[in-house]
Parts: structure tokens; sequence; C-alpha cells
């Protein structure tokens, strides 16, 4: 009989640890209480390391985390770790951990966006946050500490009869159905301790091996992103996803023009340390305004929008556009002389609506010279955040 060929063996139980499966902007990802973790977890490290990957499901040689929470996407294969701040004036300390699919890899280099506008709901729901801080009904301000990059956030968050407010009817491109709207305020969104443009100019010739000289405007706010001209490259700005992900030679490409950026940028100093920074920088192209149709099928018209914008995550193009990558969009429209400013038109300008795959978003953005340098105030744009599920992960015992 094929069950007298079936083998018993004694293994340890599975390890079972509280969670929460949320969408945040148009990502998903699995949150943590830090005290809720097992204790050797609780703390930067291998373990730590070795806990997100099984929970997500990775390194996926098949590259579709079948066995773990993860969606096969840059978008999908995220984790948060959420803690009572310790820093002054704030609620929750948010630190993001970007899991690699294919590779044994959680990257702690930068923020992400979209996850933020979930971060507040799930700091009031798990009692991060302090009860008389949280209103009956109306708005919580949520005061957000963003240890990846040290920078502070501002969620605004609703509540109805003591209870945050998921279901709503703000839409977001990318998103399929409505939800309540959340406005995040990113303070202060230059990423780093260094000038927001660490080469000192708005555009520079950047110089990449098998694909020429190409101006490029490299900026660290919300996330390090090196920007480049569409039409440089051969493409419009108004690309599907389709049209760049099954071009293995594209993605190369991307990949070696973010390398030599990052490398200009001042965040790694030879290309080998660019496949352990995956997460940061970002690459992205911009275009001047132009109708297309979105992956819904939505029309988007260029008199709706600025311009036109596609970025990569992770080695793919975006499906619709990451949060952080927005925050860079939008400071880098308010000043004169960027590449994206001149593709949006030019002038000054204190907020930008851009086309993305999945149709468009506005971000907001206030930015300034003084002595020389330019420096950005805020940032702000609204997204939206559901609870998906809650409960409990498991991994094996011996994951680490």
């Amino acid at each position: 009989m094929i069950v007298d060929r079936i083998r018993v063996m004694a293994f340890a139980p599975q390890i079972k640890i509280p969670a929460t499966y949320i969408r945040g902007g148009t990502s998903k990802g699995v949150f943590f209480k830090r005290d809720e973790l097992p204790e050797v977890c609780q703390q930067p490290g291998a373990a730590r390391d070795a806990m997100l990957l099984r929970v997500i499901g990775s390194p996926d040689p098949y590259a579709k985390q079948i066995d773990g929470m993860g969606g096969a996407t840059s978008s999908t294969s995220k984790t948060v770790i959420l803690d009572k701040s310790s820093e002054p004036d704030h609620d929750v300390d948010y630190l993001f951990g970007q899991v690699a699919i294919d590779k044994a890899f959680v990257d702690w280099s930068g923020n992400c966006g979209n996850l933020t506008a979930a971060v507040g709901a799930f700091a009031i729901s798990k009692g991060i946050v302090d009860a008389d801080r949280v209103p009956e009904n109306g708005i919580c301000t949520v005061r957000i500490w963003q240890v990846n990059i040290q920078k502070t956030i501002i969620a605004h968050v609703p509540m109805c009869n003591g209870e945050v407010q998921e279901i709503g009817d703000f839409e977001l491109d990318g998103v399929t159905f409505p939800a309540a709207e959340v406005e995040i305020e990113f303070m202060d969104p230059a990423d780093g301790e260094g000038s927001m443009f660490p080469t000192g100019n708005l555009v520079d010739d950047l110089e990449v091996p098998g694909v020429g000289t190409l101006k490029a405007t490299m900026i660290n706010a919300g996330i390090p992103t090196i920007f480049v001209d569409a039409d440089a490259i051969g493409y419009r700005g108004t690309e599907l996803q389709d049209a760049i992900n099954g071009d293995n030679a594209a993605l190369e490409k991307f990949e070696t023009l973010r390398t030599h950026g990052a490398i200009a940028m001042g965040l790694i100093s030879d290309v080998s340390e660019a496949a352990a920074r995956q997460h940061t920088p970002k690459i992205a192209f911009v275009a001047p305004a132009s109708s297309y149709t979105s992956s819904s099928g939505k029309n988007v018209n260029a008199e709706d929008i600025d311009l036109c914008v596609r970025a990569l995550s992770m080695g793919k193009l975006h499906h619709a556009m990451m949060g952080t990558a927005a925050v860079a969009i939008g400071t880098a429209a308010a000043i004169p002389g960027t590449l994206v400013n001149t593709a949006a038109g030019g002038g000054e300008r204190q907020a930008v609506r851009f086309g993305h795959p999945s149709g468009t978003l506005r971000v907001g953005a206030e930015a300034k010279l003084e002595d020389g340098d330019w420096t950005a105030t805020k940032a702000i744009m609204s997204r939206s955040a559901r609870v998906l599920m809650e409960g409990w992960v498991r991994i094996p015992a011996d994951t680490f």
C-alpha cells in the first residue's frame, strides 16, 4: 500500500508568530510588533533575517514564493516591524525590510512609502499609540519615526467610533477597490545626511559602460533615485510592465544604469556591491505628458497629467509607483532645472500629477534654495490601507 511507504519522522512543530497582513497603498506586507517576535528575532541580525525570509517564502528559485506570504513581486515581498517609539515626540518606530524573491537577502537600506499608509492604522489598533492621542471620531495624527532613513513621517488616520476607518470612497490607481483616504506627510524627505543632490548638480552626465553618457538627475528625497529621459534610452514613458519586464536585455541595461548611478551618488564604491543593495537606489525614466491606456484599460489623457514617469523596483518595472519614489518625483519636480521639472514643463511648482502604468498620482512638495543647496521641507500624498488578514504566521522551528 502507498501508506506503508510514507515515512513518519519526528519534527519539531512550527513556530506561531503574531502577524497582520496589510495592503498599504499599492503594496502588501506582513506587519509585526517587535515585542511579539521570538526573542532572538527582536534585534537585528541573522536570526531576524532568516525569520522574515521564511515568512515571505524566500529564497525561491522558482520566483513564485508559493511556500510563504510573498506575492512574487517587489510590491508584495515586504515586511514591517513596529515598536513604541524611542524618539521624543514620536509615537511609533517603523522598520521596513524588503525581502528578495530569489535570493537569501533582506534589504534594510530604505523606506517603503506605500506601506507607510498602513503604519499609523496598525500602531493605533495594536495600542502602540497612547490612548489619549486617539480621538473617538475624526483624524488621529500619528507621528512615525522611520528607522531605516531616520526621518519623521506624519500619517493622518481617520477614526470612527473609536476604531480605525478603513473603508471609504477614496480611489487609488493601482488598487482595485476604494478605501478610506490616509494623508501622509514626509517631513524633511531628503534621504541621508548629505546633500539632497549628492553630486552637487541638478543634472549630471552619467557615463555608463555599454550604454553611453546620459543626462541624469540623481536625488536623495524619499528614496535615492536616478532619473533619466525616456527618449535617451529608447522609450516613450508610456510603457506598461510587459514592455520591459519581458525584455532581459532591457532589464540588464536598467540595472547597469542603476549600478553606475549608485556609484555616482556615493551609495556604493564598486559595481560588485550593487547586488547587495537592490532596494536602493531606484531607477526611473521621465517624459513629457502623453496620452496612453493604463494596465487596467483606463485612458490617461495628456491634458490631465504634467508628465509620465516609469520606475523600476528590485529589478522590474513597477506596476504603479513606489510611494518613496513619488516623493522623489514630487521633490525633483519642484526644483527648476531637474529632468523631472523639465519634463513637467519647467518653472516653479508645489505639486505635480504624473502618469504611471496603473494611472495617475498627485504629490505635493516644498523645496527651497539655501546657501546654494536645495532642501526639501516636506512632501505630501494620499494613500489608503486595509487589513487583509490577522492572526499568526507559522514557520519551521529550525528556521533560525
